[in-house]
């Protein structure tokens, strides 16, 4: 079975994209130096293809309830049009994937999951369906852009007559004509930077890329999956099958915000209730380098001598210019200050504990 393409992949040829597999799918990983596609989205602003993200639909009487009881935060607080962020989970705490829940109404829903989970989440959401609900995979039908970074708003803006700045971080409009293209609309953004990501007919994803790039001008770049990597893991935004898998619970994942044990019975509840209360199991901890080396996914973190867990991101920030990364580890060694190693060509190399050492977002709940 060959690999997968967005209907932007004949866009990615055009501008020079270098084209890698990336779970299954032919995306580019850079179009320039990652640096420089890193530093044009926290300065000004950057467009990528998020097309390969899943769609799953939602509908239906018992649509709020049903999903209610997937997820782990309580979409019960939402309003129509509104977003919400929320892990979703085995019986045994560990994450089946994270995704967002975009709410038209209490009957209606469309969730937005990671593409690598796709057909595992599809599969899990109708294995678990009850009367009154309708799920249908949308994935084919849409075609997913991300415009980030400062001047985001300014360069969409002349596209549309809908005024974005009425879209408040975490909220949609369903409809808007975006260069004559009718578009789904979300602040939303996996960057750290004000942005918005918007859903068209995937046959209009052509036009509707050339035609931002073309009123961002200097201003706007293409950039690929190098950079949003860096810009989404400086801003400490986790990512599925690093930060939290079907081993690594929410808790551990350091997303208590978005697990709400304290209201009715959902999937997984019962184990992660036990956990918090006996605080027990690993942490994520924010480190930094104190010696020379970038640390990499998957290098094992060492305490005198003996192994204690892992990194599950690093790299060297292009922002700070350091190596940092997330450590999971046991709690007792998580304090700010605690030394540790990690292991880079089998040898140990210094890392300190610390605490807000990344990217302060500059999304629009905070600029």
């Amino acid at each position: 079975m060959g690999l997968k393409r967005t209907p932007l992949y004949m866009v990615h040829q055009k501008y020079g994209g270098k084209i890698i597999d990336f779970g299954g799918w032919e995306l580019p990983v850079q179009y320039d130096s990652i640096i420089k596609e890193h530093q044009m989205v926290r300065e000004k602003a950057g467009l990528f293809d998020v097309s390969h993200m899943g769609e799953i639909g939602v509908t239906g009487e018992k649509a709020e309830d049903f999903i209610n009881h997937l997820v782990t935060n309580d979409i019960t607080t939402l309003k129509d049009r509104q977003i919400q962020y929320s892990p979703m989970c085995y019986e045994n705490g560990g994450v089946v994937d994270d995704l967002l829940i975009y709410r038209y109404d209490p009957q209606h829903f469309l969730l937005v999951v990671n593409a690598s989970n796709c057909e595992k989440d599809f599969a899990w959401i109708k294995e678990h369906a009850y009367p009154g609900v309708d799920i249908i995979d949308r994935s084919g039908d849409y075609a997913q852009l991300a415009v980030q970074g400062p001047l985001a708003q300014s360069i969409l803006q002349k596209l549309t007559d809908t005024a974005l700045d009425s879209i408040k971080f975490f909220w949609f409009l369903p409809a808007v004509k975006v260069a004559g293209i009718e578009c789904i609309v979300s602040r939303t953004g996996y960057t750290g930077e004000d942005g918005f990501e918007l859903y068209c007919p995937a046959e209009d994803a052509c036009v509707l890329w050339e035609e931002i790039l073309a009123a961002g001008g200097e201003d706007i770049a293409p950039i690929g999956l190098g950079a949003r990597d860096t810009l989404r893991f400086e801003a400490k935004l986790p990512l599925y099958g690093q930060e939290m898998d079907q081993d690594i619970t929410p808790l551990e994942a350091g997303l208590n915000i978005f697990v709400k044990l304290d209201r009715g019975d959902f999937i997984g509840r019962d184990a992660l209730l036990e956990q918090k209360n006996n605080n027990s199991g690993r942490v994520l901890a924010e480190f930094e380098m104190t010696g020379r080396g970038i640390p990499r996914s998957h290098y094992h973190i060492q305490k005198n001598g003996q192994d204690i867990g892992w990194v599950t991101t690093g790299m060297h920030s292009p922002t700070f210019g350091k190596g940092i990364g997330l450590a999971l580890i046991p709690r007792e060694y998580s304090a700010p200050g605690e030394e540790i190693d990690i292991v880079i060509r089998d040898k140990p190399v210094k890392a300190r504990i610390g605490k807000g050492i990344f990217y302060s977002k500059k999304t629009r709940r905070n600029k």
